[in-house]
């Protein structure tokens, strides 16, 4: 920020956008933010947070639009409080229970909205100590009226909260060293320096969104251009028009992004794009695919994007992002693998005739070490070998807000040969004989679907409750990412009509949609007693995946004599 030109444009926020013109660009609203005005605005919000008593404590920022959501991150650093940030609660469904039950669990004092979610915070936390500064519409305080800070390394600059059950919500704690780490070992893998620009569209509650797209471009004293995900979500190529117009150099976002890109792509909006500025495209947050990245630089090709310019990678908030990634310019590194080795927990090529899947490598490590360890033994696996991911360096975080237990668990794993802790990821790959990491599936028992990370509890509940006719509900995943979901749900058959059964599941995917945002899940309507639980009632997804796998299922609906999921060993 110091280093920074005041009058240089930090930010760029493009707005929805109406019909692209002839000429490529878009009738889009764009405002723009200096780094003075942004420093400016900053001081302005850290003085109010000082003058509320704020400093050292923790303060709720719901995602909104425009510059608010900067100066309000950069207001809680100038006040030394932690920052919150979260979706907002204006985005409805399950994003308001989210952000409800982060609220909670932070025991947050006071937050930072414009006013139209100030308002709705108001409403939702009516009769709470809760303190909302609606920031666009109140008399902000002086900008010489704040007073600076001096924060040691340790001291927390902010809480994500990360996946798992929207009532059981996890923060992870990232401190001001792991900020900094993270950001230099983000610098260092993307090539970046003052003269990039980078483009996206993540909210700012997502960590790729937060620490990849809206700090990084203030790390560097760059140009960030952002957009809102709601406009990503309703005309994907808007992305790709931004990169146009602005001239991004580095973007990025989930797999599905790309794949969007491509089924919403004509010949002719093709032909009015040019991709040409885009050198560094990241591919993260889930699976990366072969098949998506080689349908996208065939349906871009014409606007001139480069497959070169792929850059997947593997990072998580527990680390402050990025863990391992490629060197720009470089094609990403594919590996074929033979499905049945990967389950026995090698990575081998496939023989010859065999079924094969290909692996997409993420890299190497930026900036920490990481290790393939046996999850049972804890012993330090050879290249080849399947295990989980562990890792450590200066920018995996202190743990979780108020978690001892899971923070030991987690972040002070020591494999058989002691030498010092790791985090454990919960996610299972290798590492060839050159060091590049093949994330290979997952441990946990989450499903992240289309970039959504979602605790099955949370599906199961939601989906259980939206008719008395239905029973236990077990929410799997399947293929070889593990990326689509099966809801399996069991219905009581008395005074059901089998003409109600196509009504049922149409339900179910509609809410599916409109509550998780996971438009193409497969469901399957049982008898009660099909969905296996423990002795003390605890669902058994392993085992309910294995009869998927086996063929094992018998649906009510629809009508298939058994039905067997393409569940590809992992």
């Amino acid at each position: 920020m110091e280093a920074a030109d005041p009058s240089r444009d930090a930010f760029g926020f493009v707005g929805a956008e109406s019909t692209p013109r002839r000429d490529g660009g878009s009738g889009s609203a764009v405002r723009t933010l200096t780094y003075g005005e942004l420093d400016r605005q900053a001081r302005q919000l850290a003085a109010w947070v000082q003058s509320r008593g704020g400093a050292g404590q923790r303060v709720l920022l719901p995602s909104c639009e425009g510059p608010l959501q900067i100066a309000a991150l950069l207001g809680c650093f100038y006040a030394g409080a932690t920052a919150v940030p979260c979706p907002s609660p204006l985005d409805g469904g399950r994003n308001v229970r989210r952000l409800t039950a982060i609220a909670k669990d932070a025991d947050v004092g006071l937050a930072l909205a414009d006013s139209a979610v100030a308002a709705e915070l108001s409403r939702l936390f009516a009769g709470s100590d809760l303190v909302c500064l609606a920031a666009d519409r109140a008399a902000l305080p002086d900008p010489e009226d704040w007073r600076p800070t001096v924060s040691a390394e340790d001291d927390i600059a902010l809480i994500q909260y990360t996946s798992g059950s929207v009532t059981q919500v996890k923060g992870v704690l990232i401190s001001q060293r792991n900020l900094l780490a993270g950001q230099e070992a983000i610098t260092r893998a993307l090539g970046t320096d003052e003269h990039s620009v980078i483009g996206g569209w993540l909210p700012p509650y997502h960590d790729m969104g937060l620490v990849g797209q809206l700090l990084h471009p203030l790390h560097l004293g760059a140009r960030g251009v952002l957009m809102p995900a709601t406009t990503f979500a309703a005309r994907p190529l808007s992305w790709l028009r931004m990169i146009q117009r602005y001239g991004v150099t580095v973007s990025g976002g989930p797999d599905y992004a790309y794949d969007m890109c491509v089924r919403e792509a004509t010949d002719e909006e093709v032909g009015r794009l040019d991709l040409s500025s885009w050198k560094v495209a990241v591919n993260g947050a889930e699976p990366v695919r072969e098949a998506t990245m080689a349908a996208f630089a065939e349906r871009f090709a014409p606007a001139r994007f480069r497959p070169e310019a792929f850059y997947p990678a593997y990072g998580l908030a527990e680390a402050t992002l990025l863990v391992t990634g490629g060197t720009p310019g470089q094609r990403p590194v594919e590996r074929a693998a033979d499905p049945a080795a990967l389950a026995a927990g090698r990575m081998t090529a496939p023989r010859g005739g065999s079924r094969s899947r290909t692996l997409v490598g993420v890299g190497r490590p930026c900036g920490v070490e990481i290790r393939i360890v046996d999850p049972e033994t804890r012993q330090v696996l050879e290249p080849g070998r399947v295990g989980e991911i562990w890792i450590r360096g200066e920018s995996v975080a202190l743990g979780y807000w108020r978690r001892r237990a899971e923070t030991e668990e987690c972040f002070g794993a020591v494999t058989s040969a002691h030498d010092g802790s790791f985090l454990r990821s919960g996610d299972l790959g290798a590492v060839d004989e050159h060091g590049e990491l093949f994330v290979i599936g997952r441990l946990k028992e989450g499903v992240v679907v289309n970039g959504v990370d979602v605790a099955p509890e949370d599906i199961e509940t939601s989906v259980q409750g939206l008719n008395p006719l239905f029973g236990v509900t077990a929410a799997v995943t399947t293929g070889p990412e593990r990326d689509r979901l099966i809801v399996i749900q069991e219905v009581r058959e008395n005074g059901l009509l089998d003409g109600e059964l196509p009504s049922l599941v149409e339900a179910v995917q509609t809410h599916l949609d409109g509550e998780f945002g996971i438009p193409d899940a497969v469901i399957l309507l049982v008898r009660p007693g099909v969905v296996r639980r423990t002795t003390s009632g605890k669902l058994q997804r392993s085992a309910m995946r294995g009869l998927l796998r086996s063929g094992g299922i018998r649906p009510l609906y629809p009508r298939v004599p058994v039905f067997q999921a393409d569940l590809s060993p992992s």
